[in-house]
């Protein structure tokens, strides 16, 4: 990867005055019109305050929801407006298009050192589609383009990738920046042993991150539906608990890889089934070749939480992605929050990433001693994976 442009390569001494475009993350979740989660709200403001102490003028843009290419008030940035003004103790004017008149006046309006935010990126169907008119609609009023959606980093959408071509300046903000620099830092040299905890319900979408990992890992820990499927690729019968049947032969490719490696593969021993997940009258902890017919795994058991925290104590570096049970329905989340604290309680460098991980992290109080929360599932599961993300070539600095 060739080094990417920086708040530093803008010269922020030239912006006094300048519209800059601010690609951010603002993907939050809204419920009865109100910001549930601010966190992708504060993460973004080191780069919105240094671009307004250099006297900017910030136009921030940003996605939320699945809206179909057209205006849906449930996903409007309204709400995120009202929480950001607070969080930046000033009221921050919310711009009801993101294209066209409404927007020049905001931009002809904005003080030097001004903040607005623009309505969803996606109530236009050029957003996804990259259309380039739509692109050109959206760099017209603007001199510098700014990337610091992390999130979005692996989408080629019109914001990400279509005004990033159209700039005269473009550069990566505080958040992509580190994002980049730490996870590419896993990829390259990172501090041994090197163990990676992977979760969740499905190899798929995790599998090329495996894939080049691998050779890199001394320890591989599998937990949640995933494991599952890697068990019942090892011979043993898991009864009515989720497995990919038809990632069978994939499972045991990636152990074979493994061995070939010399990586070592953590599986569960001991699992938490129970006779139904919605109304349990039947929970217990048996052996993995000992699961009950009818029984369902949903959570690894004490000697599996005990194993995974005895090998992420003596790891250099931790990267964490999934929950190990299904955590978001107590008691079933013991072993995600084993392995949150185990994380939180190593000595080594760690970093965490997809929302039910910084989730599970969050739930068991432990956020804030992990080395790194990355703010990107699916962007960050992509780089590891050693692809190339469209929204950080985008800003490469030209060989």
């Amino acid at each position: 990867m060739n080094r990417i442009l920086t708040l530093e390569d803008l010269d922020l001494d030239t912006l006094v005055g300048v519209p800059v475009f601010v690609r951010v993350d603002f993907n939050v979740p809204l419920v009865d019109g109100r910001v549930f989660d601010d966190a992708r709200l504060r993460a973004a403001v080191p780069t919105i305050e240094e671009l307004r102490t250099a006297g900017a003028r910030v136009l921030l843009a940003s996605h939320c929801g699945r809206p179909k290419g057209e205006p849906d008030p449930q996903y409007s940035l309204r709400p995120v407006a009202a929480q950001l003004s607070h969080i930046l103790r000033e009221e921050m004017p919310f711009i009801d298009d993101c294209i066209g008149e409404s927007v020049a006046r905001a931009v002809a309006a904005l003080p030097s050192g001004g903040v607005c935010l623009l309505e969803n990126l996606r109530f236009h169907a050029g957003e996804k589609g990259n259309d380039p008119n739509f692109a050109a609609a959206l760099a017209a009023p603007v001199e510098v383009f700014v990337n610091d959606a992390f999130g979005a980093a692996h989408r080629a959408h019109a914001s990400v990738v279509g005004v990033a071509a159209l700039a005269t300046r473009k550069a990566a903000g505080r958040l992509l920046a580190r994002e980049v620099d730490v996870l590419s830092s896993l990829l390259e040299a990172p501090a041994t042993p090197f163990v990676a905890v992977v979760g969740g319900a499905k190899i798929e979408g995790k599998i090329d991150t495996l894939d080049n990992l691998l050779p890199r890992l001394d320890t591989l820990i599998l937990g949640g539906g995933m494991a599952n499927t890697f068990l019942a690729a090892s011979g043993h019968d898991l009864a009515d608990s989720l497995v990919e049947n038809d990632r069978l032969d994939l499972a045991r490719e990636i152990l074979g890889r493994a061995a070939e490696t010399g990586t070592e593969i953590l599986l569960p021993t001991d699992l938490v089934v129970t006779d139904n997940l919605d109304a349990p009258h039947d929970i217990r902890i048996v052996a993995v070749d000992t699961v009950p017919a009818g029984g369902r795994a949903v959570d690894i058991g004490p000697r599996s939480r005990s194993r995974a925290a005895e090998a992420i104590s003596s790891a250099g570096t931790i990267f964490w992605n999934g929950p190990f049970g299904v955590f978001e329905k107590p008691p079933f989340d013991e072993g995600t929050l084993a392995v949150a604290r185990a994380v939180a309680a190593s000595t080594g460098w760690s970093v965490i990433g997809g929302g039910e991980t910084v989730a599970a992290a969050a739930k068991a109080a432990v956020i804030d001693r992990v080395g790194h929360v990355s703010t990107g599932g699916g962007a960050s599961l992509e780089l590891l994976a050693g692809k190339t993300l469209p929204g950080v070539s985008a800003l490469e600095v030209s060989s």
